[in-house]
């Protein structure tokens, strides 16, 4: 979060009332620490080489970082965008173009007051600041501190839109991709969290298909149930969330065994099975069990026969299939699933070929990254199908995001603590997990939505804990 104003704007003051202290990197603050007091001009150079020093190592941590500086030299403002950017963290603007009689009336009252031809100078800046601000690249500029942020990752640049417009048609699903619950019984836990998931509002609950914890989540050791067991489960203890891997990858299963699995699922839940599908991508873990893993091409032949065989499967009659990879002479699905035809996803968000290949067989494409990130993705999706004349609105677009919340920073706070490793502090965690109070995150899926993402697959680090998936019931029920 970059500040911009002039001298006595009110930045530090609203500053200090939204982020903790370890948040902000002042430059009068620091021109205290290495001169006489924070009005010591001939500290100035030092401070700023510390400040700049201080935000490069807190981006490089991925940290929380407050700049409060006047913000009115471009060439600094452009350095701090690049570094987040290098630092893939969201950058924000937060402008205070108070008015000069103010400005003047709240410097007089300063301590440490400037001379009023500083501040009046710093003012004529802000103009020239105003309309430079426009063509940087933020991910989002607040004018006159009119959203007060718990985390600057999740602000929305457009807090004056209409709710309608940026809410309308956007769902939410969640994954569940730890077992790691300490003494909370596994079966009971498991079954709580989809039933929570289900009154929250959640659309669907997703597992991973992995034969071992991933190390991106947790320890190898870890236990991890083979997910579509699992998935049978769930349904004879849910009625309306939808159940589906997220993803399955297409060398785990012969495409046939998939096709009985997922119909199976689907008439046993009355219609709510998810086909997600993958090329796979972890080498060390096939190679541990012994399950063969072709290389990238191969992989994507197999993906593309696979949905084939899926959807002649689940069709009438009982057709022969010959592909590169399969052969088969009758295939026939009993029972046959209740969908018709049931929904295939396919994860992944390769632009050459995983795009293509949604474009030209899936229903829905999972995406990864910021809002940015999945715009562009969109964009490349929406080209394949031009190629295929294919209309996009036919493709559901989702995407994976990790988020914590809760009602105030005390509970987030005290939510995040239950469930950070003693290795990572309070800000790594929360910025990781997008840590913020519902009307903040609200802000975030909002900038999904208009980055073309209709449905948001939210992994909660606390869903096992009470109130963890209650508080994002809020965020759900925000964006309708």
């Amino acid at each position: 979060m970059i500040l911009v104003g002039p001298s006595s704007s009110g930045k530090s003051t609203w500053a200090a009332e939204n982020f903790a202290s370890s948040e902000i990197v002042s430059s009068d603050e620091l021109r205290s620490r290495v001169g006489i007091d924070e009005s010591d001009q001939s500290a100035g150079t030092v401070a700023f080489e510390l400040l700049e020093t201080i935000v490069a190592e807190r981006l490089r941590r991925q940290l929380t970082t407050v700049i409060d500086t006047t913000g009115l030299d471009r060439e600094r403002r452009l350095s701090w965008i690049g570094a987040a950017d290098t630092a893939s963290i969201p950058v924000f603007a937060a402008v205070f173009d108070t008015d000069l009689d103010t400005c003047l009336a709240w410097n007089d009252a300063r301590e440490d007051r400037r001379p009023r031809g500083v501040v009046r100078n710093q003012h004529r800046r802000m103009k020239h600041a105003n309309a430079e601000i426009e063509d940087e690249s933020y991910t989002g500029v607040l004018r006159d501190a009119v959203v007060n942020p718990t985390a600057p990752s999740v602000v929305t640049s457009k807090p004056s839109q209409p709710v309608s417009e940026a809410r309308e048609g956007h769902t939410f699903g969640l994954i569940v991709s730890r077992f790691d619950w300490g003494d909370a019984p596994f079966p009971e836990t498991l079954r709580s969290i989809a039933a929570r998931a289900e009154e929250a509002g959640f659309r669907d609950i997703w597992l991973m298909d992995h034969f071992r914890q991933i190390r991106s989540v947790g320890r190898p050791w870890e236990d991890i149930p083979e997910p579509y067991t699992t998935l049978g489960h769930l349904a004879g203890v849910t009625s309306t969330i939808r159940l589906g891997c997220l993803v399955t990858a297409v060398t785990h299963r012969h495409p046939a065994v998939l096709a009985q699995m997922i119909a199976t699922l689907d008439v046993l839940s009355g219609g709510r099975a998810v086909c997600g599908l993958g090329i796979g991508w972890d080498e060390e873990e096939h190679k541990n069990f012994g399950i063969p893993f072709p290389d990238v091409a191969t992989r994507y032949e197999l993906l593309e026969e696979s949905v084939d065989i899926l959807r002649l499967m689940w069709g009438k009659g009982t057709p022969e299939f010959r592909g590169e990879h399969y052969q088969a002479d009758s295939l026939a699905c009993y029972p046959r699933p209740v969908q018709d035809p049931v929904p295939i996803l396919i994860g992944g968000s390769g632009e050459k070929k995983t795009l293509r290949l949604v474009a030209k067989l899936a229903d829905a494409a999972n995406l990864f990254g910021t809002p940015e990130r999945v715009a562009h993705k969109v964009g490349v999706l929406r080209e394949h199908c031009e190629a295929v004349e294919r209309d996009i609105e036919e493709i559901e677009v989702t995407h994976l995001v990790n988020a914590i919340t809760a009602p105030d920073r005390a509970g987030l706070r005290a939510q995040v603590d239950r469930v950070r490793p003693s290795s990572v502090s309070f800000e790594e965690f929360v910025n990781k997990n997008h840590g913020a109070q519902p009307a903040d995150l609200i802000g975030l899926f909002a900038a999904y939505h208009e980055s073309g993402a209709d449905h948001s697959i939210v992994s909660l680090p606390n869903a096992h804990i009470e109130g963890g998936i209650e508080a994002f019931a809020e965020v759900i029920s925000g964006m309708r």
